[in-house]
């Protein structure tokens, strides 16, 4: 089926299926299931309209803009995808297969059980032969999107091709690649845990500072530049089996460290170490402690107190902060990506005398760090990557962001003005 032959539709006629579309949904008199198979949507509008099911099967969808769409469970088989934009969407167990995303923008978007196998169609055409549908797609035309951020989880990728595929910061816990041609595609910090990429086109991936726990990859296929920070099953360090004394009782040894001013007792000192596995610290007291360099990658630290604690240049992604005390912290040149501090102390720590000491985050990476809620009056971001980080209900003020990164980061208007006025 040619190009030509596909079905147009007005913009009235367009509002009009998504209206009856989201009737269907609400099980409300009137409602149609939308059934855009074989239709030109070139350009399409339909920011934040919710088709899930909706039936897009060999759809031309280029430069389509779907920010915010909800297109859960939707069949998207065959569509042609180029260009469009998918920012925020959600995909949850939509169906891929087959679908052209050469340039497509998924950033942030929510992709758990896709399936983005490999897919052919074919119909009758009007002489009754049985023809290939065409988006006029070349082999160049394959691969190529930015899925950076996006959560892909479970997502069924077999066979896919994805070359020059940006999935930088990605979650790809448990999603399946085999045999998916992965040529030239961007994997840097992605959460890969889990994933399947067995038998896969691994030519100049950059899997720098990715985590690979428990990845089925053939490591030989990787270039040593590419493969830079990446986190793998093994140890990067001496592991909590290595303290001594035992974790427990260190904790309990640091608590009276604190509560004497360093009299008795003993400094929790975790630097160096890697705890990744079944280490949670939830609620505890670290104040003043040391994780210089400590591999700490997805821990708990929720409700903790850590006031004056020394974390530079740790591993922290995907770590949760959540009303944890970080007053007068030292994060600096630390990895915070993905990382969760919604409600947490970041203030200055008052000392004595009147004097104040502000909680250090310069030249931390932030990317998709979520802050919501938290009290980030006067710290130091100079130099850090605040990228895609959720800053709404946050409390901005006299922070220092100069020199930071701040591209798409959620904000509130208050939090606008008082960005405006750090960094000029």
């Amino acid at each position: 089926m040619a190009v030509d032959d596909l079905i147009k539709l007005t913009a009235d006629q367009l509002k009009d299926v998504i209206e009856k579309h989201e009737r269907y949904l609400a099980t409300r008199s009137g409602g149609v299931r939308a059934n855009f198979s074989y239709h030109d949507l070139t350009g399409a509008i339909m920011v934040k309209c919710n088709l899930s099911d909706a039936n897009f099967t060999g759809c031309d969808l280029k430069e389509a803009d779907l920010r915010g769409a909800t297109l859960d469970r939707a069949v998207l088989f065959c569509t042609d995808l180029r260009q469009a934009n998918l920012k925020k969407a959600s995909l949850v167990r939509a169906d891929l297969r087959g679908s052209t995303l050469k340039g497509a923008c998924l950033i942030n978007a929510e992709m758990s059980g896709v399936d983005l196998r490999e897919g052919s169609l074919a119909r009758t055409d009007r002489n009754g032969e049985i023809t290939r549908t065409q988006h006029n797609i070349t082999a160049d035309d394959r691969g190529g999107a930015d899925l950076s951020g996006a959560n892909l989880s479970g997502a069924r990728l077999s066979g896919a091709v994805a070359s020059s595929t940006n999935f930088s910061d990605a979650i790809l816990i448990n999603t399946k690649f085999v045999n998916a041609i992965l040529k030239n595609a961007n994997f840097a910090r992605a959460n890969l845990e889990n994933a399947d990429m067995t038998s896969c086109n691994l030519d100049n991936v950059n899997m720098c500072n990715a985590n690979l726990m428990g990845t089925a990859i053939n490591m030989s296929h990787l270039a040593g530049d590419n493969i830079k920070g990446i986190i793998t099953s093994l140890p990067m360090g001496p592991t909590v089996k290595d303290f001594d004394p035992a974790l427990q009782e260190y904790l309990k040894l640091h608590n009276v460290w604190v509560q004497t001013h360093g009299k008795e007792g003993k400094q929790f000192d975790m630097s160096g170490y890697d705890l990744r596995n079944g280490v949670s610290f939830t609620g505890g007291l670290l104040t003043l402690s040391r994780a210089v360099g400590a591999i700490l990658y997805g821990l708990n630290f929720d409700k903790a107190k850590l006031q004056t604690a020394d974390f530079t240049r740790a591993d922290l992604r995907h770590a949760s902060f959540q009303e944890a005390d970080m007053r007068g912290g030292t994060f600096k040149e630390a990895l915070f990506n993905n990382a969760s501090f919604q409600g947490a102390q970041l203030q200055p720590l008052a000392l004595a005398q009147g004097r104040h000491l502000a909680t250090n985050f310069s030249s931390t990476q932030l990317r998709y760090a979520n802050f919501a809620s938290a009290n980030l009056r006067e710290v130091n971001f100079e130099g850090a990557d605040l990228s895609y980080a959720n800053l709404v209900g946050a409390n901005l003020t006299d922070a220092n962001l100069k020199g930071a990164l701040l591209t798409d980061i959620i904000i509130d208007p208050r939090n606008r003005d008082l960005i405006l006025k750090s960094i000029s």
